[in-house]
């Protein structure tokens, strides 16, 4: 009983360590050349954030642009092999039922990153589509493509709340994407 509960808790420290290991890669990684190693920021805010805006090309409009949406194949193992000394470290100081959650979670954390990141620029009215959790998220993430030093989390923005770049709506009003899965995220008129 005591390793599934150990598993459990490890799994939820995971989803809030990889919350926040997605906001800081993505801020000081993803969106800025980090000395000569650029390549990550080339792809995502040059080349991404070029290709996909917060209008009508927020959604694929070329099938050649299909490959700047994920992330490059090599980034899943690369991510695990930065984070696996994390939860060994923390396995070994806890037990090893933490280690268990801790690396479960990076793993869903990763995959459901990379397949909801797929459903909103890549829209086909799937199922997950179709959730409210979902609706949320691509507002969040559509805003983040007009501002790009806000919203940095993709799967769960609990760093963008406790680190101050979380917004919610678009002060200004600007031609947004629309779309059944699409949040109307222009300034409210009170």
């Amino acid at each position: 009983m005591f390793s599934l509960l150990a598993e459990f808790c490890g799994f939820l420290a995971g989803i809030v360590y990889c919350s926040f290991f997605e906001w800081t890669l993505h801020r000081y990684v993803m969106h800025r050349p980090v000395g000569k190693f650029a390549y990550p920021f080339r792809a995502h805010a040059v080349v991404h954030h070029q290709t996909f805006r917060a209008d009508d090309s927020y959604h694929l409009q070329q099938a050649s642009d299909k490959k700047t949406v994920p992330m490059a194949w090599w980034n899943a193992p690369l991510l695990i092999v930065l984070h696996a000394p994390v939860a060994f470290f923390v396995g070994w100081l806890i037990g090893q039922p933490i280690t268990i959650g801790l690396l479960s979670a990076m793993a869903a954390y990763y995959a459901t990153y990379e397949y909801i990141h797929w459903c909103m620029h890549v829209p086909r009215s799937r199922n997950i589509e179709r959730s409210g959790i979902f609706f949320r998220l691509n507002g969040h993430h559509l805003l983040h493509h007009r501002y790009m030093g806000k919203n940095f989390n993709v799967v769960m923005p609990l760093a963008d709340a406790v680190l101050g770049t979380l917004i919610l709506r678009s002060q200004v009003s600007f031609v947004q994407v629309t779309g059944p899965s699409v949040p109307n995220v222009q300034p409210c008129l009170d």
